[in-house]
């Protein structure tokens, strides 16, 4: 197994960080954030969407740039790095991420291309409330072309013109496609801990819609899909952790007390070591999580829970790391160690909570040793 990247991806990862660093400064975050009706920056998405980012893992063939997993991984890390104000979570990790997986020739030819060049965003809509969202016993109902239930909170779905919707269908769940600007669709939007990343809610009665693919395997599809955003959304909080421990060292060695810098104390050199060994054991889950996804292997289901559950731990704690050894400006609304800590939160709790996803790991080993010992017998 070869975890090096390479010259090409390399180059991929520079151009996106470049391009970031020109067009994405955290005052492009703070500016969404500060405005209270904004949910997004356009500019930055129509950019982003002329560097062919938004079909990195799209087949040319349904207009996408036909790069892969391993290139998207790298700008996902750069996005997280930004904390780039754009909805590309629920557009490129899950929307775009069920129609390749999910989805007919028909459906493919329809929407991969206008997803590919930025033309519409699409989400993903599963949560029906708080708590964790269970596909068994979600209450939104799919039938004869109708969808009605409510969906909250959906990510990034106050610029979306499309959802994709986990339902319950005639025998089980269902991934329907849902026009945002449909009739029998109400959308309102919800506080946001991080308003420079929306979530709304959703509600519909008799909403037109279509089924997602087939009925047959839609539960484990769901899973699959679920478990390929975390690796892609996983790597966007390596950027953000990455990000933020360089700041946080940049200041310590810059600020000084009793005439030296603070960085030479030794409980703040302590501090972060750990945070560093933490944000590195994260990435290399996360390289291994990506050969998973990049290869189509069974680890996935694995490898996804490990690096999801450890990124999340990541990015928290390096936010909170950054507040406090900024000490008392790591408070103020003028110091950016907030924009950290909010898009940490807000990543963190996004696709079900680190805890979900270490039980989503202890199910799965129990399954697969319970499947090992049946084999042996």
């Amino acid at each position: 197994m070869n975890l090096e990247f390479s010259e090409d991806q390399k180059f991929v990862q520079q151009s996106a960080r470049d391009f970031l660093a020109k067009n994405a400064g955290l005052d492009v975050c703070r500016k969404v954030l500060e405005t209270p009706v904004a949910s997004s920056d356009p500019a930055l998405w129509k950019g982003v969407a002329e560097m062919g980012w938004l079909g990195a893992a799209i087949p040319e063939e349904h207009g996408g740039a036909g790069l892969g997993y391993l290139e998207l991984v790298l700008i996902a890390e750069e996005i997280g790095r930004a904390l780039a104000p754009i909805p590309f979570s629920g557009s490129v990790y899950l929307a775009t991420e069920a129609i390749l997986l999910s989805g007919s020739e028909e459906q493919k030819k329809r929407w991969l291309p206008r997803l590919a060049s930025g033309e519409v965003i699409g989400t993903f809509a599963c949560a029906e409330g708080a708590g964790e969202s269970d596909v068994a016993s979600l209450a939104t109902r799919f039938a004869a072309g109708k969808l009605n239930g409510t969906k909250v909170p959906v990510l990034d779905a106050a610029d979306a013109g499309f959802a994709v919707v986990v339902a319950q269908g005639a025998r089980g769940p269902v991934l329907a496609l849902v026009d945002l600007a449909a009739k029998g669709v109400r959308r309102s939007r919800v506080g946001s801990f991080d308003p420079s990343r929306s979530i709304a809610k959703l509600a519909f009665q008799d909403a037109p819609a279509e089924l997602l693919g087939s009925e047959a395997g839609a539960a484990a599809r769901i899973e699959t899909l679920l478990d390929r955003a975390a690796v892609m959304m996983g790597f966007e909080q390596i950027g953000g952790a990455t990000r933020a421990f360089e700041i946080t060292r940049e200041f310590t060695l810059g600020r000084y007390a009793f005439g030296r810098p603070i960085a030479s104390f030794q409980a703040v050199k302590h501090r972060l070591a750990e945070l560093y060994a933490k944000i590195e054991i994260a990435r290399s889950n996360g390289y291994y999580a990506a050969w998973a996804l990049s290869t189509g292997s069974d680890e996935l289901s694995l490898a996804a829970c490990c690096f999801r559950a450890a990124a999340s731990d990541a990015f928290e704690l390096a936010a909170e790391e950054m507040i406090q050894l900024h000490g008392g400006v790591g408070f103020t609304w003028e110091y950016d160690c907030h924009l950290f800590y909010r898009r940490a939160k807000w990543l963190s709790a996004a696709l079900g909570t680190p805890s979900e996803w270490r039980e989503k790991l202890i199910q799965r080993l129990e399954a697969k040793g319970s499947a090992a010992i049946a084999d042996g017998e």
